[in-house]
């Protein structure tokens, strides 16, 4: 058993599945891979289920029976992890947009460095982001910029999505509490780690987009998130975080 566990939702991600499964799992350095599938109707889980006959002990299956979101899913994926007591917890997409081989960076960020949080920064050296398009990139950040401002957490990224956590801040942030499901979980679990004195470190990657399967961005889940920015610093201003 590996002493990090990374953790990828899918929906509908029969493209990218095997592929990203072989990336993770083929790294020198050795994680252990869980999938969180909220019954994907196009196959996902059942490839998945195929390929833990060739990665026993290292690829794991949660199967859900609706699609509740992102966020969901991770705090499912965390209280699964946290039940095997890996050390290092890790959030990634399915779709390549992080990069695999940066995993090894973000785990030493932690394990031999300072950070209690490692985050995967697209801003922290200028914008290294490739294929979206420039409204996109404007919106993803200028929301980061706006987090800051609002919040203070130093982090230039608020919205990243590729992480990885040491086991004692799930432990202490009150994973249970969180009820946001795309950027704004991102967003929260940020801002509780930070608000709980856990010192966040940006490492710089390069994010591409996805060039297989669908994007599950919306327009709702980028308006949660600049909503639910104050309403998590209203709650930090009257100690109810």
């Amino acid at each position: 058993m590996s002493d990090g566990l990374v953790i990828i939702p899918t929906y509908n991600e029969i493209e990218n599945v095997e592929s990203i499964v072989r990336a993770v799992l083929s790294l020198h350095r050795q994680f252990d891979l869980l999938i969180v599938d909220d019954n994907s109707p196009d196959g996902t889980a059942k490839k998945v289920i195929e390929l833990q006959s060739e990665f026993p002990n290292r690829l794991h299956l949660e199967q859900r029976q609706s699609k509740s979101g992102l966020g969901t899913a991770y705090v499912h994926g965390f209280k699964w992890a946290l039940a095997r007591h890996y050390a290092y917890i890790f959030e990634m997409d399915a779709d390549f947009s992080h990069n695999p081989a940066d995993l090894e960076k973000l785990y030493e960020a932690c394990h031999f460095g300072t950070g209690d949080v490692a985050i995967g920064s697209r801003y922290v050296t200028g914008v290294n982001v490739v294929n979206w398009p420039l409204s996109r990139v404007l919106m993803s950040y200028y929301a980061s910029r706006y987090v800051e401002m609002v919040m203070g957490m130093g982090v230039n990224d608020a919205t990243a999505g590729f992480m990885c956590y040491k086991r004692q801040v799930l432990e202490s942030i009150g994973i249970d509490k969180i009820k946001f499901v795309g950027y704004a979980f991102q967003i929260e679990m940020k801002y509780r780690a930070f608000a709980k004195g856990f010192n966040l470190v940006e490492v710089p990657i390069i994010f591409t987009d996805r060039t297989k399967g669908e994007s599950k961005m919306s327009s709702a889940i980028f308006k949660e998130a600049m909503v639910g920015v104050l309403g998590l610093r209203w709650k930090k201003m009257l100690n109810r975080l």
